[in-house]
Order: structure tokens, then C-alpha cells, then sequence
């Protein structure tokens, strides 16, 4: 299949050096290690699928400012994406021109898949509606999010469009139905790979830098989105806890912050520590997170919040420790730092799990067959 993924580019300076290491005649990268859409590029690719990419947030008119760093408070990117979102997107003279650009570039391409990746404030109803008629393609949706909680304008208005929409939580794909989408599959968009995702041999000094008895490695704001995972954290106080985030901290948890962490940084920090704790954010009732498949292919135990994804695609005990209160979680948290033996067996078997079923090929030849 020819697939077109129509995505945000995050970290460019990442994907400028991934391209700049990729070894001669080797198709370059679409997308930065430290996103997730690289591993379903490589993996599509390893299946014979042809690829391409058009970056909707990458500017005709003006300079490309990045992705902004979420912070505590207003800054003046904060004001000026309000208002900017206050202006509907059809009277927005560069949204304009990026549409007429992804439509040149489709009519080029002549993809049998559309892909569009969540978060899609930029892409026009009818600039989809009238690739679709023209290259009478199939268009994917893929997100991590809730739409009532997240989605734009643009997004809900397009979802009857939607052929297939692709969900981490079995919740979030009920309200894209409801929005019109035809189908929607509870795949989770993330997985492991086993070239990537695995522990990781680091020279002591770089054991200094993250060696810590629990590591977290994620996003904390803003609050309302993320209470649970914060009021986790802030239990876990007391333990040696390293957080490692490239947004803002709440001010209860910036003494345990240790720096930033995105890629292989941040399967140095899982290869160091002697155990995660992942919580999915407040917006995740069902589960399947990425950190659920990475930490686990890293090959570090995992403690997480006991939600119906977790229980569907770990086992409770075996190759998981899941918790429901913060004092049950502290409990569990200080019998496994005391039990070296039960813990490294136990990590050890969730690698080989995820290993075994949690891949990106496996969840690309899902993919296909959905198709």
C-alpha cells in the first residue's frame, strides 16, 4: 500500500540528526525516534508498504517555532494560540495554503491510506472529503486521546469521514463512533520494538546520572489532566524518586526532577532504575499508554494503576504490579525494592511477553488486516 501520514512534526533538531546518521541507501527516517509515528513508519516499511509524510504544523508563511514547552500559568504563546484559536481555521491564510499543499502532494503520492495523526487542529473537513473522492483512498484516524476532552472543531466535524479509526482506550473509540466514525478498533497506536526498546549497557558515570530506586519519565501538566499521576508521585516522596519530564513539574515534585528525557535518553533513565511507575493521565479511564509497552521492553519493572487495559494486556502479577490506592501502591512499591530476585523475574518476564505479542510489526499486521 502507498500510506500518506498527515502528522505534526515534534523535535525536528532529533530528526535532522537521525537523518544525518542513517547509513547511505537507506531511506531516511520520516519522524524522530522519540515519536512514536517513527516506529509505525519503520515497521510499515519492513512490510513492503511505501510511505510519505506531509508536517501540517510546519508553516508557508512565517518562521517554525517548535513545539512550546506546557507550563504552569499564561506565557505569551499561551495568549497568542488563544486567540489565534478564536479565528476559525478556514479564514486562516497559512492553513489555507498548508491544505492546498497536502492536496498537491496527495494527487502526487495517490496513497491508498490517508493517516491522520490525533491532534489535527490544522486539515480541513473538506480538504479530506475531496482527497477521498479524488484518490478514493481509505482514511485512517490515530489517537491517544479523548475527543470530548481534546479534539478541535476540525477533528469532530471530519469523523464521519473516518474509515477506520485507531484508539489506545476502548472508551475513546466509543466517542469517535458516536461522532460518525464507521469503525473504530481498540489497537493500541503504541507497542515495543525490540531494536529499540530494550535494556540499554551504560558506563557508571552514566549510572550516576540516573541511578534511582523509581523513575518516571512523562508529562505532569497541567494538573486537571494529570491529578492522578501527580497525587502518585507526590506518595512516592519519600522513596528515591528521579522524574525526568520535558515539560513544567508541579512545585510539590521539582526536588525528585532530575532533567529531561526523550529516545534512547529516556531508556537510559528505565535501564538505570530499579523500577517505573506509569499512571495513565486523567483523560485514560481504559488504558494503554505508551510507557505500558516501552518500560516493559526495556526490560525494567513496572508498577501501574489498575485500569481494564492493563488487565487486558499484561497479567496481574506475572509480567505487571498493578495498584488501586496510593497506600497500596506505596505497599507494593517497598516490598519489591526489598525483593531483588522477585522483582528482576518479573521485569524479566514482561519483556518477553511484549516481546512475544506487543510489537509494532504486530500491531501493523493487525493493521493491515482491519484494512
Amino acid at each position: 500500500m502507498r500510506i500518506l501520514f498527515v502528522a505534526s512534526l515534534h523535535h525536528p533538531e532529533a530528526l535532522q540528526a537521525a537523518r544525518q546518521a542513517t547509513p547511505p541507501g537507506t531511506p531516511p527516517p520520516l519522524f524522530p525516534p522519540s515519536m512514536g509515528q517513527h516506529m509505525w513508519d519503520k515497521a510499515l516499511r519492513r512490510r513492503g508498504h511505501e510511505t510519505a509524510v506531509f508536517y501540517r504544523n510546519i508553516p508557508v508563511l512565517g518562521v517554525q517555532g517548535g513545539r512550546e514547552r506546557f507550563r504552569h500559568g499564561l506565557t505569551p504563546t499561551k495568549i497568542l494560540n488563544g486567540l489565534l484559536n478564536r479565528l476559525p481555521p478556514h479564514l486562516n491564510p497559512d492553513f489555507q495554503l498548508r491544505n492546498r499543499r497536502l492536496m498537491e502532494q496527495a494527487a502526487a503520492f495517490r496513497p491508498d491510506v490517508l493517516w491522520v495523526v490525533g491532534d489535527n487542529r490544522v486539515i480541513y473537513p473538506t480538504t479530506l472529503s475531496a482527497i477521498k473522492a479524488e484518490t478514493r483512498c481509505q482514511i485512517v484516524y490515530s489517537t491517544g486521546v479523548s475527543p470530548i476532552v481534546f479534539a478541535v472543531a476540525n477533528e469532530r466535524q471530519a469523523a464521519r469521514l473516518y474509515d477506520l479509526v485507531l484508539v489506545n482506550d476502548f472508551y475513546h473509540g466509543i466517542q469517535w463512533i458516536e461522532l460518525g466514525a464507521k469503525r473504530m478498533e481498540c489497537l493500541p497506536i503504541s507497542a515495543c520494538d525490540p531494536d529499540f526498546h530494550h535494556p540499554y549497557d551504560l558506563t557508571e558515570a552514566e549510572r550516576q546520572v540516573y541511578r534511582c530506586d523509581i523513575a518516571f519519565v512523562g508529562t505532569l501538566v497541567p494538573d486537571h489532566l494529570y491529578s492522578r499521576r501527580v497525587g502518585a508521585l507526590e506518595a512516592l516522596r519519600p522513596f528515591d524518586l528521579g522524574i525526568w519530564s520535558v515539560h513544567d513539574t508541579p512545585p510539590s515534585l521539582r526536588p525528585q526532577v532530575r532533567g529531561q528525557a526523550l529516545g534512547e535518553d529516556m531508556l537510559d533513565v528505565l535501564s538505570a532504575a530499579k523500577m517505573t511507575i506509569n499512571v495513565h493521565g486523567d483523560f485514560m479511564r481504559y488504558g494503554g499508554n505508551m510507557r505500558l509497552f516501552e518500560a516493559a521492553g526495556s526490560g525494567v519493572f513496572q508498577i501501574a494503576d489498575d485500569l481494564p487495559g492493563t488487565r487486558q494486556w499484561f497479567q496481574s502479577g506475572e509480567t505487571i504490579i498493578l495498584f488501586d490506592t496510593l497506600d497500596d501502591l506505596c505497599t507494593k512499591a517497598r516490598y519489591y525494592l526489598d525483593h531483588d530476585a522477585e522483582r528482576e523475574a518479573l521485569a524479566g518476564r514482561a519483556r518477553e511477553y511484549v516481546y512475544a505479542h506487543h510489537t509494532y510489526d504486530q500491531r501493523m499486521a493487525r493493521f493491515e488486516s482491519l484494512l
